[in-house]
């Protein structure tokens, strides 16, 4: 860990978040020198935060040893220009287990993902995270995710509960409830846009003082992302009207054909741009070619 609370904070409330794909070979296996290269490509670039082994990166699809060597080549990497966030969650113990080894390979905090599967009463998602929390000395942001949808009252219990507790990241795009939280919770927590590609939701984000987003189309259109992000913060409405009308809205509408894709075609874009990254693992699949045509001529438009 290079980065402090305090430095977390400031890094990812405040810049463009990047959460890089995860790279495996024609076998499926995990390729630490494919990673290695992207990850230095992605810090070339004006961000604030690298997010390893997120739900862009197949959190869900990896197993502990990969996931640990996944955030050892992210910290050797980034080498302190930057925090590095990896995921947690799926259980308490599985949990912990994400955090103990993010902590120990010196990532700078972890993204605390919603349970595996079932339902969940409130007090017991506060206990589920306020666990995990416990278990490290490192940062954590909180995904407002799936079955994981904290109310702002358990935000506040929380945040009252866990002092390495620095942050909120909304994946559900509900502006009502996250206006809630913020509000009651202030500037306890950092709050960071979290839907599935996020830039679709980013003027309504700014609306209610979420001045960041995660970028998923950062791996393989990242110039246009960023010029998407500063426009959005100089209040350039008209280029973020273009991008949106010429980029995110067809974006969005080919995402949705499929469950899954806000990740596989990420992962299609890569290969596109010459950055490869291999396929999705099971569950997920990759486009058909039809949809990959569609896809080329989209990233023709925000060259």
């Amino acid at each position: 860990m290079k980065f402090s609370q305090e430095a977390v904070k400031a890094a990812v409330g405040d810049g463009l978040l990047s959460f890089p794909i995860t790279d495996f070979d024609g076998q499926g296996e995990f390729d630490e020198q494919s990673y290695r290269k992207r990850l230095e490509w992605f810090i070339s670039h004006e961000i604030s935060a690298v997010f390893v082994a997120g739900g862009t990166g197949e959190f869900f699809n990896l197993t502990l040893d990969e996931y640990r060597r996944i955030v050892r080549v992210a910290v050797e990497v980034v080498d302190g220009k930057l925090p590095v966030i990896a995921s947690a969650g799926l259980s308490v113990g599985a949990g912990k287990a994400f955090a103990k080894a993010a902590e120990e390979e010196g990532a700078d905090g972890i993204l605390l993902m919603p349970p595996y599967l079932t339902e969940c009463p409130q007090d017991g998602l506060v206990d589920y995270a306020r666990q995990i929390c416990d278990s490290t000395s490192i940062s954590v942001i909180y995904y407002n995710r799936a079955n994981g949808i904290l109310n702002a009252e358990s935000a506040q219990a929380l945040a009252d509960a866990c002092p390495n507790l620095v942050g909120l990241k909304d994946g559900k795009g509900d502006i009502q409830l996250l206006n809630k939280i913020i509000k009651r919770v202030g500037d306890r927590l950092v709050y960071v846009g979290g839907v599935p590609t996020a830039e679709i939701f980013a003027e309504a984000y700014l609306s209610i003082g979420v001045n960041t987003y995660s970028s998923a189309v950062f791996n393989f259109v990242p110039d246009m992302a960023v010029s998407f992000y500063k426009a959005l913060r100089k209040g350039d409405s008209a280029t973020v009207k273009q991008l949106t009308n010429d980029f995110f809205i067809p974006f969005v509408d080919l995402r949705d054909t499929k469950a899954g894709y806000a990740v596989s075609l990420v992962k299609e874009g890569a290969g596109i741009i010459g950055r490869p990254a291999g396929s999705v693992r099971a569950p997920l699949t990759m486009p058909t070619a039809a949809e990959r045509e569609a896809l080329v001529k989209l990233i023709e438009k925000v060259k």
